[in-house]
């Protein structure tokens, strides 16, 4: 069958509502996904666990791939509406052999997309698995249900139905983050009518917080903001809100509820790469001397506070399924994203933990006795680019004339080229998808900052 490649990406598959996804894709993404699992059970019927977001189109596609995984003979398990976090807990608390979440995560509403994982959640990527589920789809390459071929007259599969999973999940991040008594916050949250709101409220009702909801219906058409608060514009209206309340701090989730952001007392989004120094800080209180993962993109004061606190920092590629993986090779206990993915090793898995990174963060404000600002002010030492993309038509030679520029940094091809100096570090990445190169280049100062990102700009551009 013709499929659409394109949409099958590193960490995930996302496309396009009715034009690269339809009923039929589902169904035989099913079909396809249910045969990959099987393979690696060697040819045992799996049992697959099935969630999905509050986009309109993921309904209909969560029916359509629960057919297909019947159709090739699987135990099913549907666990109903839940954020990717939930989905996540949910595989492990089911022991499912693997699992479908019907979701495009922070993407706007004219797309949907799937994550699939192993059993307890291990992320399938592009170098794992996705491809060749895939290739299996492309090639109608389904496999027979074993009852089949021995003859039985019903080779379908079997549906289950389980509820409570959010509940359960946020139980367990509770348990895990230790984190039992808070001082009554008052705290705005935006989870821009996306899966954050489900957690979030069932967290919040464990703990004597001041809440201020904003946009707080889930709704995946998204008619308030984007649900992707890495961009400025959509953190605009909490920062606002944060100030106007005179709250202690502001919290955003994203579509699917597995990035979660932080606004200070006085209405500033804190840079992730602090978020995740904070919580590491915390982390290696309880687990002296363990190892943190972070990605490869700029974000030093995470190393800096890894190593004041007796840690082992340890750099990752950038990608979910990438950085999980690495946590489970290395034992790390926690590790974080600058695109604001914060996860935990917890006992039923390696994933993002919004609510536990949430406690955690409350937990140092008050342990600190601070606000927020005050906290995160002499952590702002050094002057970032943010995240800039370049489109370029040769990614390759641009990235060469970038290693000839600097021959005397220090040089690392982890994920895409990053180059060190003493004064000034960068990363520049090659797009899965688009000719684009993506520039994150951190400095000292802001003069630095600004004198560099110029200058490798300059050379990208030719």
């Amino acid at each position: 069958m013709t499929i659409p490649r394109h949409i099958f990406k590193t960490y995930d598959i996302r496309g396009l509502v009715d034009k690269d996804i339809t009923p039929e894709f589902a169904y035989n993404l099913g079909r396809a996904f249910a045969t990959f699992i099987r393979r690696e059970l060697d040819g045992v019927a799996p049992t697959i666990a099935v969630g999905y977001d509050m986009r309109p189109s993921s309904i209909p596609y969560e029916a359509e791939v629960v057919r297909g995984l019947v159709a090739q003979g699987a135990r099913v398990i549907r666990m109903g509406l839940l954020s990717t976090p939930g989905f996540y807990f949910g595989v492990s608390h089911v022991d499912a052999d693997g699992g479908i979440q019907i979701s495009a995560s922070h993407n706007p509403a004219a797309y949907n997309g799937f994550k699939m994982v192993r059993a307890r959640a291990v992320a399938i990527s592009g170098e794992t698995g996705i491809q060749t589920i895939a290739d299996i789809m492309e090639q109608e390459d389904f496999d027979v249900a074993v009852e089949a071929e021995l003859g039985s007259a019903d080779p379908e599969g079997t549906i289950e139905t389980v509820t409570g999973i959010a509940e359960k999940q946020v139980e367990a991040e509770i348990a895990f983050a230790e984190v039992t008594e808070l001082p009554n916050y008052k705290i705005a949250v935006d989870s821009a009518n996306g899966m954050g709101a489900q957690y979030l409220d069932l967290a919040f009702a464990k703990y004597g917080f001041d809440i201020t909801r904003m946009y707080w219906e889930l709704d995946g058409t998204f008619p308030n903001h984007e649900a992707d608060p890495f961009k400025a514009e959509n953190t605009e209206a909490l920062c606002e809100k944060v100030k106007e309340l005179g709250a202690d701090v502001g919290i955003s989730t994203d579509g699917d509820g597995d990035r979660i952001f932080f606004v200070d007392d006085k209405g500033e989004v804190v840079e992730p790469a602090i978020i995740r120094g904070l919580v590491a800080r915390a982390m290696l209180r309880r687990f002296p001397g363990a190892t943190i993962c972070y990605d490869i993109r700029p974000g030093k004061i995470t190393e800096d506070m890894i190593l004041e606190s007796g840690g082992k920092p340890e750099v990752t590629r950038v990608g979910h399924a990438l950085i999980k993986e690495a946590m489970m090779k290395s034992g790390a206990v926690f590790a974080g994203e600058s695109s604001g993915h914060f996860y935990m090793s917890m006992p039923e898995g390696v994933y993002e933990a919004p609510v536990a990174t949430m406690l955690v963060m409350l937990a140092e404000m008050a342990r600190e006795g601070k606000k927020l600002s005050e906290i995160v002010a002499p952590l702002k030492k050094y002057a970032h680019s943010g995240e800039i993309n370049f489109k370029v038509e040769d990614k390759v030679a641009a990235i060469e004339r970038i290693k000839q520029h600097f021959p005397n940094g220090e040089q690392m091809t982890l994920d895409g080229l990053s180059i060190t100096y003493p004064t000034f570090w960068f990363n520049v990445r090659m797009s899965n998808t688009e000719p684009l190169l993506r520039l994150n280049l951190e400095a000292v100062d802001d003069q630095t900052m600004a004198e560099k990102r110029g200058e490798v700009a300059k050379i990208i551009q030719g």
